[in-house]
This record gives structure tokens, sequence and C-alpha cells, in this order.
């Protein structure tokens, strides 16, 4: 599932691949009505990840804007090379020119060896869309989002004030909220709540700032974590789960023992995953 470690991993893989280099060509494949046209020719300067969105910076202030969802991905791959998912799924399809060769007459590689990745296809994303510079600053999503727990300006007095503005709404909803603090999905929320023993269900009103600065920094330490590319994981243990709660609903806690439960919670109906016992959870709804 696409959290914020995930678009940060996808952007340092992309970058190799796409930044400085010439769009050959852009396809949409069977999404027409993703506008691809005015990427052709186009060279791309640079990649940033904010929370859950992708932004692709090309020439002229255009932005390939992409949320993956549940189930999209960016792939790479050299030129003839078998794609992983079926074609009809690529929703973006960009061929780029071919880097310089070296002085040895090999083709350079940033990525690796040999033949140089020369295109990246976008599978099954939520949204994608090319943005003009105008389009791009008036975005609303993208100019609605709090700070960026991987961003190089994350501002955890910024996270907590914004939490602040919210106090009516649960923990669980809140820490969500892409607009108070972006890059949490279901997987961190729960994992997060669980390691500070923090009731997901309690308003934020009933947490002091010395908790949520404790929940949004733990939050921030998690992800982190999980941004070197291997699998990703909460448990520090090297065997056994690789989650405290996630996806381990009526399994034993690792710490005291008592089934772990899941809820849906909020208005999308977010699946919650709590111990009830560890976050003190058994006298609210």
């Amino acid at each position: 599932m696409p959290e914020g470690d995930t678009i940060f991993r996808t952007a340092v893989r992309l970058r190799p691949v796409l930044v400085g280099r010439r769009i050959a060509s852009a396809d949409a494949g069977q999404h027409p009505d993703v506008d691809v046209e005015p990427l052709g020719g186009q060279v791309v300067s640079c990649i940033e990840a904010r929370g859950k969105h992708l932004l692709i910076h090309v020439e002229h202030g255009l932005a390939i804007h992409s949320h993956m969802g549940m189930t999209g991905s960016w792939h790479c791959y050299r030129e003839h090379e078998a794609w992983q998912k079926p074609r009809h799924r690529a929703a973006l399809v960009l061929t780029m020119q071919v880097f310089p060769q070296q002085d040895n007459g090999a083709p350079v590689d940033s990525i690796g060896h040999g033949d140089p990745c020369t295109v990246a296809v976008c599978f099954s994303p939520k949204l994608l869309e090319v943005l003009s510079p105008i389009q791009l600053r008036r975005h609303r999503w993208l100019t609605h989002l709090g700070p960026d727990l991987l961003g190089a300006d994350w501002s955890i007095d910024e996270a907590i004030r914004r939490l602040r503005w919210h106090e009516a709404s649960s923990m669980g909803e809140a820490i969500m909220n892409q607009s108070i603090v972006c890059g949490i999905g279901n997987i961190y929320k729960s994992e997060t709540l669980f390691v500070t023993r923090s009731n997901p269900f309690l308003e934020v009103a009933g947490y002091d700032d010395t908790q949520l600065r404790e929940i949004v920094s733990s939050a921030r330490y998690l992800m982190l974590r999980n941004t070197g590319g291997h699998p990703r994981r909460t448990r520090t243990a090297g065997t056994g789960p690789k989650m405290w709660v996630y996806g381990r609903s009526g399994q034993p806690c690792l710490v005291c023992g008592q089934a772990i439960q899941m809820r849906h919670q909020g208005d999308l109906g977010r699946s919650t995953y709590f111990c009830p016992a560890c976050q003190m959870v058994n006298d609210h709804p």
C-alpha cells in the first residue's frame, strides 16, 4: 500500500532514469483523458514527493502529478524488457532519450550496468494529470497539504498547530488528514498509535502537546526507517511479524497477548488496527 515512504522511494528510483533527460515520447495508452501531448520533447527537471503525491517537473513549468491510491505504482524498464504488469494497466508510458556514451563506448547508466533504463511506466494510479504552472499553484489538494513527514522543510511545530485546529476529530482520523500532516496512511496510522500507546478513538483534544509531539515524531521515525528500499517493517526484531498490529486482527498482541482488533473509522471507513489493552480503548465505541 503506497504511503509516504513508498512515494519517497519512488522519487529516488525515478530520478536517475528521468531527471536531466528528454522525453522522446509520452503515451497515455487507454487513458485518453490525460493530455500528454505537451510532454513530448521536454526535459525532466526534477522529481519531488509530497506525502502521497508524486510530482515530475518538466520544462516550461509543466508537472506530471500522480497519486497511487491503494494499488498504483511506477516502474522503470530497459528498452524491450518485459513488463511486470499488464500493458492495459499502464496509465502513462514515458520513453526517454538514451544517455550519451562514455569514453569507452559503453552507455552511461545511472542505476546499473549495461543498457540504461529508458522507460518509466505508471500503473493503475488513483489520479494522474498533467498540470500547467497555474494549475499547479492552485491545485485543490496540493495547496492544502500539511507538513510532509519526509520533507526537507518538515516542521513538527506546524504539525502540532494543525492538529489543534481539529481537536474534535478522533486521533485515528486526524493523523491521516493530509492537510494536517501528509504521508500517513492506514499502516502508519495503526502502527504509530500502537507504539505510542495512543487511543485511536480519543479526540485530539484529549492529548496534550507532549503526547502529540511523541505521536508525530514516532510516525516520522517509523517512516524514515523504511526509506531504504527494504520490505517495510515497524518492528525491529529480526523474526516474527513485521508489523505490531496492522493486518493482525484476531492475533495476540506482541506486548500483552490480548487479541488485536480492527474497526472501521471515519466517513470513509478506514481500517484501524489496535490493541484494546495497550491502547486503552475498551471504554470507547
